[in-house]
C-alpha cells in the first residue's frame, strides 16, 4: 500500500490544524486590541470555522462525515444554548430588580443601622459584592454608585477609593454562583456543574465558600481603610417601587435549586434536549414574567419596555457565542490537548507548581484581557493537566476561576466594572492614574487571591 497519499494527507491535516489556531490567535489579538468592536471579530473568526468545517469535516469538527452534519453540530452542540438562555434571562431579571430599587433601600437600611461610617462604608461594599453574585457587574456598580457619592459628598470626602471598592468588590463575586457571570456559566457547562454544585459538590465546600474567603478579606482590606471614620451619618431613606423583581430574583435562585435535585429524578422521562435546556427555559419563562409585569403593573409603554430589553448586555450574548465556535474548534482540533501536555511537562508532576501556575496566569492575563475567551480556552486545558497529573479536576478549574476572576481588579482596564467606576471618579473631578489603580486594586488582588487559594488548596488538594 502506497504511504505517501496517506503521508500527504496527514500533513493537510496538522496544517489546518494550525490554521485554525492562527484564526483564534488573530481574533484574540484584535479583540485585545479594538475592544469595542469584539464582537465583529469573534463573529468572523467562527464564521471562518464553520466555513473550514464544512469544507473539510470531520476534520476541525466531530460532527459527521458530511458538511450538513459538520455546519449543524458547529451552531446547536458548540454554542451552548442553556447558558445564553441562562445569562439573557438573569440580566432581565437584574435589570428589574434595580429598577425596583430594592438594592438602594438595603443601602440606606445599612448606612442608618450602621454604629459608624466607616463600617457602613464596608458593609455597603460587602453587600455590592453580594448582589454581584446575581447581578451583572456593572449595573451593580451604577446602582450603588449614587449612594457612595452622596455619603463621599456629606463627609467632604475623596471618592476614590470608595468607587474603586465598589468596582473590585463587583468583580469579586463573578463566579460565585451559576448565574453570578459568564465566566461561572461557561464553567459550568464544562465541567457539568449544576446551581447546587456551587455551594457543594462530591462531599466538599465547593467555589461559592472559596470565593467568600476572597470577600472576607476584602471586608478586611476596606475596613482598615476606613476605620477612621468613626461618626455616624444621617441619610433619607428612598422608598421602594415594588418588591416583585426581588421575589423574581429569590424564584430564580431556589428555583435553580430545586431543578439540581429533580433533574436526575425527572431525566428519563425528559426528552434529552429538553433536559439540557431546562434551566435555561426556566429562567426565561420568569424573565418574561417580569417583562410582563413590567408593561401591566407599572403601565410602561412599548418603547420604555423595548428600552429596557435593548440596554441589556446582548453585546456579550454575541460575543459568546462567536467564543463558543471558535474554542470548540482549536479544542476539537486537537491544540488544547496539546497544549495541556506542555504545561504538564513545565510542571514536572507536581501538583502545587501546576495550581500556581494556573493561578499566577490567570490573574496576570485578565489583568489585561476579557476573562470570557481566557477561561473559554483554559478550561479544558486545566481537565486536560488534571488528568496527566492524577488529580481531581476541581482544584484547577477552581484555581482558574479565582485567578481570572480577581485578577480583573489588578488594573483599571481588567474589567468593565472597573472602567465605569474611573469614569464616574473623572466626572467627579478626580481622574485616577494606572499607578494609582494598581496600588489599590493591587494590593486588593493579591490579599483576596491568597485568601481564596489558601481555601481552595486545604479543601480540595
Amino acid at each position: 500500500m502506497d504511504k505517501q497519499p496517506l503521508l500527504c494527507y496527514y500533513t493537510f491535516i496538522m496544517e489546518l490544524k494550525w490554521f485554525v489556531l492562527g484564526i483564534a490567535l488573530v481574533m484574540y489579538l484584535l479583540v485585545i486590541v479594538f475592544q469595542d468592536k469584539k464582537v465583529w471579530f469573534t463573529t468572523a473568526a467562527a464564521l471562518l470555522c464553520i466555513i473550514l468545517g464544512t469544507v473539510f469535516p470531520a476534520e476541525i469538527f466531530t460532527g459527521g462525515d458530511s458538511a450538513s452534519h459538520a455546519f449543524v453540530h458547529s451552531v446547536s452542540s458548540l454554542i451552548n444554548w442553556n447558558v445564553l438562555m441562562i445569562y439573557v434571562g438573569a440580566m432581565t431579571i437584574a435589570a428589574l430588580f434595580l429598577y425596583s430599587k430594592v438594592p438602594a433601600r438595603i443601602a440606606d437600611f445599612l448606612v442608618m443601622k450602621s454604629p459608624s461610617t466607616g463600617i457602613a462604608i464596608v458593609l455597603i461594599l460587602a453587600m455590592t459584592g453580594i448582589i454581584s453574585i446575581f447581578v451583572e457587574n456593572v449595573a451593580t456598580v451604577l446602582v450603588m454608585a449614587p449612594i457612595a457619592l452622596s455619603l463621599c459628598k456629606k463627609l467632604k470626602m475623596n471618592p476614590t477609593m470608595f468607587m474603586t471598592g465598589l468596582a473590585v468588590m463587583s468583580n469579586l463575586e463573578g463566579t460565585a454562583t451559576l448565574v453570578g457571570d459568564p465566566p461561572s456559566m461557561i464553567f459550568a457547562a464544562a465541567a457539568n456543574y449544576t446551581f447546587n454544585d456551587f455551594f457543594f459538590h462530591d462531599g466538599h465546600l465547593s467555589i461559592f465558600f472559596i470565593v467568600q474567603a476572597g470577600l472576607l478579606a476584602g471586608c478586611i482590606f476596606f475596613y482598615i481603610v476606613f476605620a477612621k471614620l468613626r461618626s455616624k451619618t444621617e441619610i433619607e431613606g428612598e422608598g421602594i417601587i415594588s418588591a416583585f423583581p426581588a421575589v423574581l430574583m429569590l424564584l430564580m435562585i431556589f428555583g435553580l435549586a430545586a431543578l439540581s435535585f429533580v433533574s436526575p429524578v425527572i431525566a428519563e422521562y425528559v426528552p434529552e434536549q429538553i433536559m439540557n435546556l431546562s434551566s435555561g427555559l426556566f429562567v426565561v419563562i420568569l424573565a418574561a414574567a417580569g417583562i410582563l409585569w413590567y408593561v401591566m403593573n407599572q403601565k410602561k409603554s412599548a418603547g420604555e419596555t423595548w428600552t429596557l430589553i435593548k440596554e441589556l448586555d446582548w453585546e456579550t450574548i454575541f460575543f459568546l457565542m462567536g467564543i463558543f465556535v471558535v474554542v470548540g474548534a482549536i479544542s476539537e482540533a486537537g491544540l488544547l490537548k496539546d497544549f495541556a501536555g506542555v504545561l504538564i511537562t513545565f510542571c514536572g508532576g507536581s501538583k502545587f507548581l501546576g495550581f500556581i501556575v494556573i493561578l499566577l496566569v490567570s490573574i496576570i492575563i485578565s489583568g489585561f484581557v476579557d476573562n470570557v475567551p481566557y477561561i473559554m480556552v483554559m478550561l479544558p486545558v486545566a481537565q486536560e493537566m488534571a488528568a496527566g497529573l492524577g488529580t481531581g479536576g476541581e482544584i484547577f478549574m477552581f484555581a482558574l476561576l479565582v485567578g481570572s476572576c480577581l485578577g480583573g481588579n489588578l488594573t483599571p482596564f481588567g474589567a468593565s466594572a472597573n472602567v465605569v467606576a474611573m469614569g464616574i471618579i473623572k466626572k467627579e473631578g478626580y481622574p485616577m492614574s494606572f499607578g494609582k489603580w494598581l496600588k489599590i486594586g493591587g494590593s486588593f488582588t493579591l490579599l483576596t487571591t491568597f485568601a481564596s487559594a489558601a481555601v481552595l488548596w486545604l479543601i480540595w488538594a
